[in-house]
């Protein structure tokens, strides 16, 4: 294993004393128990938009608080859920009577740590609602989870309730733009190299050097299956048309496309990629009108990518557009 560490044990914390040290215009990090949160939270009759889940996703959550994205990330050891204490000072830290909304990536211990804070929450009368997220179309039931889990369609749904939050929208309007965006938006990833968690030492899987994992998840966890490695345009197409076939996404829609890289994937090969995908989609009649192109929901140091759709209406489009100020996204 080679990284870019001190002890395995301290790489969150330290991390998230880069964290501090990098943004503090944007954020500040509170370390007992791990919160990063809004530079100017708590902001009065504001709906606080928070997240987080296990660290090893980066940009994703703690690169997505700021203006017009989320008033604060929860971020757990590598791959591990927060705590509900650490969840329920997020709340506490960031709600300014108007309530908060948690986006829950859907893996069992997500779940179940930020429905406890929400619990917590409630007893000292906050109002707080959980949408759950599980767009990703690889598999119905797998490790970590009940039903599908949650990965690149949390970006989609943060930005876009996060622009309702910033321009004064209700906690009920927030709830529903978070239901409707969930409703809309599938992803699936492939992986070619597996992730080595920090204190493991080791890779989470073996591949070999003519394979590829069709439909893996950001922890490594399996995908559909095990195939000998292709071309750039048969993992797009192997890639999009599961995505195209479940909503269904048909001749005529707007979407946005997002094609994302795990960790490992150069901008060179992702741009070839996010090509293709356009052009497959142009040839099926659907309309690519908003783009994203990066690494922004990561699993370490895995080489792969997924790509994410969104259909988009005025609303969705206009809330994608609005401003947003963070470390990872920006405009």
């Amino acid at each position: 294993m080679k990284k870019i560490i001190n002890e395995p044990a301290d790489v969150v914390a330290e991390a998230l004393q880069g964290v501090a040290a990098a943004h503090p215009e944007l954020l500040r990090v509170q370390t007992d128990p791990a919160v990063i949160v809004r530079a100017d939270a708590p902001v009065s009759g504001k709906v606080a938009v928070i997240s987080g889940g296990g660290s090893g996703h980066e940009p994703l959550h703690g690169g997505f608080v700021g203006s017009g994205m989320l008033a604060a990330a929860v971020p757990g050891a590598v791959f591990t859920s927060p705590t509900p204490d650490a969840v329920q000072a997020a709340i506490t830290e960031t709600h300014g009577g108007a309530g908060a909304l948690l986006v829950v990536k859907n893996y069992t211990g997500d779940v179940l740590n930020f429905e406890t804070a929400a619990e917590l929450a409630a007893v000292d009368d906050v109002d707080v609602r959980s949408v759950i997220v599980d767009d990703d179309v690889a598999v119905r039931d797998s490790t970590h989870t009940a039903g599908r889990r949650g990965v690149g369609g949390t970006v989609m749904v943060e930005k876009i309730v996060g622009a309702a939050a910033e321009r004064g929208d209700d906690l009920d309007n927030c709830e529903r733009l978070a239901r409707k965006v969930v409703s809309q938006v599938r992803s699936m990833g492939v992986a070619l190299t597996a992730p080595t968690v920090p204190h493991a030492g080791q890779p989470s899987f073996e591949l070999g050097a003519d394979e590829m994992e069709i439909g893996i998840g950001i922890h490594g966890e399996p995908g559909r299956a095990r195939v000998p490695l292709g071309t750039a345009d048969e993992i797009v197409a192997r890639l999009l048309e599961p995505i195209l076939e479940d909503l269904p996404f048909t001749e005529g829609d707007d979407v946005l496309l997002f094609t994302n890289s795990m960790g490992g994937t150069p901008q060179l090969e992702l741009y070839l990629a996010h090509g293709i995908a356009e052009r497959r989609l142009a040839e099926r009649g659907i309309n690519v009108r908003r783009r994203l192109v990066g690494p922004y929901v990561t699993s370490l140091e895995m080489q792969g990518m997924s790509l994410t759709l969104l259909k988009l209406d005025d609303e969705l489009t206009e809330l994608w557009d609005a401003p947003v100020r963070t470390a990872a996204l920006h405009w």
